[in-house]
């Protein structure tokens, strides 16, 4: 017998309006990702700046609102300034985060002319691992102010007129992370965040700033650090921030795919800490959050130890994604949008090459990857008020989790545009889920399309050669009738189901 799930889905189970911006992504100085992914000046398809204009389609389908640059751990290292003024004076560096060679051919007025050709705003993160309070004011100084000053009539003198107006700002890099060029402890941080915030906010009081929570929550030190710097930045920042990746190295897929929980969770909990903050500084203001970093990542570790150091753009974090990690990339969506009411901010990590959904070859093609995808739909389509689902799934236990359930969605209904779209991932290795959805407060709505995303091998991937093995289709069952819903949702599939007003 086919195992059956249940929804019911009412304009009034509101759980909060979508910011747009938690279909971010991440450019970092790493890998391939700005040099031979956003910039190959020799590729047949460059423009007249040297970037990838092929790239540039395949990021503009995606419709990414918000792009985090130029780091990342490199960011820690980082001296902004070698990447402004004439190209041919540029220094070049050794780049320790990742051991590479940084020729600072890319800097921050370029990434800003890419980012403005595809559409996106930039989050930009300021070095507090090296450097401080000085560098971050100066570079919000070049970046945003009219003229009339050192650092903006430079910028001016670079070319840029008109001031960037760059809005959101990340007060360093995983800074509790061990690994991290310039460590800091909680308390070392939270002072040092605090003073450049306050600077950063003097120069522009329009920002907006993310200080720096934990890097995963294994952390040792996790929900210590998040409160003991929320303790010190707390009245002069905006939102924390939360990274996490995910992978499937024991092969265990009813695992693998339970993860999105562990995500759920760790929002919950940082929201939780953020809330003890404000009680305790009596503080009107709600704190939000920006998952500014998340995937999959773990198909390219071995081969990353094997990379020579102190190379350009080197192949390194070259995940090649299957369709199971599409799945677990679907499901992260659908944990971001159901915690819309308190994740503002989310970056997918990262954009070209590195862990990411598009892939390039040097002067050759760019393909798809499978997490491209799920990534593309919630993106198009998760644009407008975030509704709870009330669910009847059948549950699982799998090595690390209990109570997993077969069904997880999440529904966006967009009031002017007359849209509502569910998004459903079926969980269940062996069979198909019956789906029946009580829809009756949308009366007058009609089944626009049931898209699907399914394949018979999980481990199945794209390629230069065979681009489209992995790809969704149109032709998903569903049937919508005097505001009941129908669906069939095949074996692990991604689902998305767009309904739309009749006209």
């Amino acid at each position: 017998m086919t195992k059956q799930a249940k929804l019911i889905v009412d304009k009034e189970y509101i759980i909060s309006e979508i910011d747009s911006r938690i279909y971010g992504n991440f450019v970092e100085h790493l890998g391939r990702c700005v040099y031979e992914g956003v910039y190959e000046p020799d590729h047949p398809s460059a423009d007249e700046h040297g970037y990838r204009s092929d790239v540039i389609e395949l990021v503009k389908q995606l419709n990414v609102p918000i792009i985090r640059y130029p780091g990342g751990n490199f960011v820690s290292g980082y001296n902004w300034e070698d990447g402004i003024g004439p190209i041919e004076q540029r220094p070049r560096r050794l780049e320790l985060a990742w051991r590479t060679i940084e020729t600072n051919e890319i800097g921050t007025n370029e990434f800003v002319t890419w980012a403005k050709k595809v559409g996106a705003e930039v989050n930009m993160a300021v070095n507090l691992g090296t450097r401080g309070v000085d560098a971050a004011r100066n570079m919000v100084e070049y970046c945003n102010h009219p003229s009339g000053s050192y650092w903006s009539d430079l910028r001016i003198s670079h070319g840029y007129k008109d001031p960037h107006g760059i809005k959101t700002w990340c007060l360093g890099n995983e800074m509790d992370g061990p690994w991290q060029i310039g460590h800091k402890t909680a308390e070392e941080y939270g002072r040092a965040a605090c003073e450049a915030a306050k600077a950063m906010k003097w120069v522009d009081p329009s920002i907006e700033l993310v200080a720096c929570g934990s890097s995963s929550s294994r952390m040792r030190t996790f929900a210590e650090w998040e409160a003991t710097v929320l303790d010190h930045t707390y009245d002069h920042v905006d939102y924390i921030s939360l990274h996490t990746y995910f992978g499937n190295a024991e092969d265990d897929t009813t695992n693998y795919l339970a993860k999105s929980l562990e995500m759920d969770h760790f929002i919950k909990s940082v929201a939780a800490i953020c809330d003890y903050i404000q009680a305790k500084k009596r503080s009107k203001k709600k704190l939000m959050l920006s998952f500014d970093e998340w995937n999959v990542w773990y198909h390219s570790r071995q081969n990353d130890q094997k990379l020579a150091p102190w190379t350009v753009a080197p192949p390194q974090l070259e995940d090649v994604y299957n369709f199971e990690d599409a799945l677990l990339v679907g499901l992260m969506l659908i944990t971001l949008m159901k915690n819309a009411d308190r994740v503002k901010i989310a970056c997918m990590a990262q954009l070209i090459n590195v862990i990411a959904p598009i892939m390039t070859s040097k002067g050759g093609g760019a393909w798809k990857q499978t997490i491209f995808y799920p990534y593309m739909h919630a993106s198009v389509f998760g644009r407008g008020t975030a509704l709870q689902t009330l669910v009847k799934s059948p549950k699982y236990d799998s090595k690390d989790f209990t109570d997993v359930p077969l069904l997880d969605s999440v529904a966006v209904y967009s009031e002017e545009r007359e849209e509502l779209t569910i998004f459903a991932v079926n969980r269940d290795m062996q069979e198909a889920l019956l789906l029946e959805g009580d829809l009756r407060q949308f009366e007058g709505y009609r089944l626009v399309e049931h898209i699907v995303l399914a394949h018979d091998d999980l481990k199945a991937v794209n390629t230069e050669l065979a681009p489209d093995n992995v790809k969704p289709s149109s032709d998903g069952n569903a049937e919508l009738e005097d505001g009941k819903l129908t669906a069939r949702l095949g074996k692990l599939s991604w689902n998305v189901i767009r309904l739309a007003k009749r006209q």
